[in-house]
């Protein structure tokens, strides 16, 4: 799936017509509306447990906000990151996508590779490659979005990097990071991780900046954007700098586990879900029930890809009105 094209951006971008899409009318004109250009750099967010992407994007005050949130048709594997080569986990984590990473001649229509494993992935042992964002109904690692979805995805990518974006941020959380969902997950054994990823996701929310991502102590090390001196050894101890984090992001965070505590204490924190195998948006899920595997296929990809572990699909839990 991966593609490896060296020299600039067009080299890469217009080796397919498929590639080469412009952005939708109605999109564009939302974009201008939201004081917005496809030039402007983006970021781009994914919550398995939704089963959703978003793409938010740079206005003309400097700050990002949410353009548009896309179903995902499959993702594969359950809550957690991807640590091994064939263990069918979807990565989490923060990543940075720049134009030798979009790949428009993916067997899945069009994709771009998240970079898996990452600087601390790679330093904890983990393996695996060719993780990608990508079309179809299929998944086996990847986070699948339709072909239509993801050609307009790809679109929008492409033309922020064309604008001078040299990469952009992928962050992946395992669900939308709530007090109610950490509560949920409070006995998750990759509750910590999660912790630590919160920190990246509050610092976004909070600035409406991407966060600048480092490494150390085995984990993310966050500061806000334009934050020089990052530190880049994942297994060295973290400066004391990088220990206190942002104060706002600390109060809001205090807030959060607040929260949680609770919720727990009154015993209104809901049980965390459990998954065969991924998960499928209530969206597309209505269509698998109602009409099967194959007719889902041939609305989810030009080339009907056939969906992946459609009775895994069905078994997935999720009920976004539970979430409200």
């Amino acid at each position: 799936m991966a593609l490896s094209v060296g020299g600039c951006v067009s080299n890469v971008l217009d080796v397919d017509q498929r590639a080469s899409q412009p952005i939708p009318i109605k999109l564009v004109s939302e974009m201008r509306s939201r004081a917005m250009s496809p030039a402007d750099p983006i970021v781009v967010r994914i919550f398995k447990q939704e089963s959703e992407l978003e793409i938010w994007k740079r206005d003309r005050t400097g700050r990002y906000a949410l353009l548009k949130t896309y179903p995902m048709c499959r993702w594969s594997g359950k809550l957690g990151p991807k640590t091994r080569d064939g263990d069918r986990q979807a990565p989490e984590g923060f990543y940075h996508v720049d134009a030798g990473m979009l790949n428009p001649k993916s067997q899945y229509y069009l994709s771009f590779n998240l970079g898996y494993p990452n600087r601390l992935e790679e330093a904890l042992g983990y393996s695996g490659e060719a993780l990608m964002v990508h079309g179809a109904c299929s998944s086996s690692g990847c986070y699948a979005l339709t072909d239509e979805g993801v050609a307009e995805i790809f679109a929008v990518a492409r033309d922020a990097l064309r604008g001078g974006q040299r990469v952009f941020q992928v962050q992946a959380f395992p669900f939308r990071m709530t007090p109610q969902n950490m509560a949920k997950n409070r006995n998750d054994p990759n509750y910590a991780f999660w912790q630590n990823l919160k920190v990246g996701h509050d610092l976004f929310n909070v600035t409406r900046q991407p966060p600048q991502v480092g490494y150390c102590g085995r984990d993310y090390a966050f500061a806000a954007a334009g934050t020089q001196g990052m530190p880049s050894e994942p297994l060295a101890a973290c400066p004391p700098a990088f220990m206190a984090g942002d104060p706002l992001v600390a109060a809001r965070q205090k807030d959060d586990e607040r929260m949680v505590e609770q919720l727990v204490s009154a015993g209104t924190a809901l049980r965390a879900h459990a998954y065969s195998d991924g998960g499928m948006h209530p969206l597309f899920r209505s269509q698998l029930e109602r009409r099967g595997a194959q007719v889902l296929a041939k609305t989810t990809s030009l080339s009907s890809v056939p969906v992946s572990r459609p009775d895994a699909a069905l078994a997935d839990p999720h009920d976004p009105k539970a979430e409200q």
